[in-house]
């Protein structure tokens, strides 16, 4: 049988997409920006106009930017595109990604430290169909007494979180470099920039699984 086809919207440099492909998925991109790096079929067009004919699901990442309560100046200059989005891809399955704050309706959070990655990066995934998630963060476990990388779009370093001396927990102790970010989040392919745009493979990956069972398609995953 052929792999499931998902359309990969507002791809960037392919973080999303290199997760779903894991899970079983024939992934195609697109993006109104040239992706040099995005590692499978690429368009360089406009995400709101590119035709959905041909594929079982779709996946979106609409800019982020405008959802960033704590910065106004970017919840002024970004475009809000969820609710567009939304209308657009209801049709047909749809995992919708974006940041806290942003109006996603009944999303799940995924987070590095589910994973066992070094980062505390939380996304949301609104979904059309069910899905579950049955874990929780463990920034007191996976990263206790080591370090992270707080991996920012508009700058930032990873700082340790931790344990002080007396064992309390604390953090910043000592302000030391967190780990590199493609380490931190599971990705070798992306220049520093992209990275900081990027979703952790394993957060698609994870939601992938559950999209092909969902579809039916539990042997295109070879599962």
């Amino acid at each position: 049988m052929r792999k499931p086809r998902l359309l990969d919207l507002f791809c960037g440099a392919g973080g999303a997409a290199v997760g779903y492909h894991r899970a079983g998925f024939e992934v195609v991109g697109v993006d109104i920006s040239p992706q040099p790096h995005y590692p499978f079929e690429f368009h360089q067009a406009d995400a709101l106009a590119f035709p959905l004919e041909g594929f079982d699901a779709i996946h979106a990442s609409p800019p982020c930017q405008g959802y960033i309560q704590r910065n106004k100046n970017l919840e002024t200059k970004w475009p809000r595109l969820i609710e567009p989005v939304r209308e657009r891809v209801r049709r047909l399955p749809y995992v919708i990604e974006n940041v806290p704050g942003a109006p996603l309706i009944g999303p799940v959070t995924l987070c590095g430290t589910m994973f066992g990655l070094l980062t505390l990066r939380h996304r949301l995934f609104e979904t059309n169909w069910p899905i579950t998630v049955g874990m929780a963060c463990d920034h007191w476990g996976t990263v206790a007494d080591g370090d992270f990388a707080a991996v920012y779009a508009f700058g930032g370093k990873g700082r340790r979180h931790g344990r002080n001396e007396a064992g309390e927990r604390v953090r910043d102790p000592g302000s030391k470099p967190g780990p590199e970010w493609s380490v931190a989040l599971g990705i070798d392919w992306m220049a520093r920039k992209e990275l900081s745009q990027a979703i952790p493979p394993a957060y698609t990956e994870f939601v992938g699984k559950r999209l092909i069972r969902h579809l039916g398609g539990m042997t295109w995953a070879g599962r």
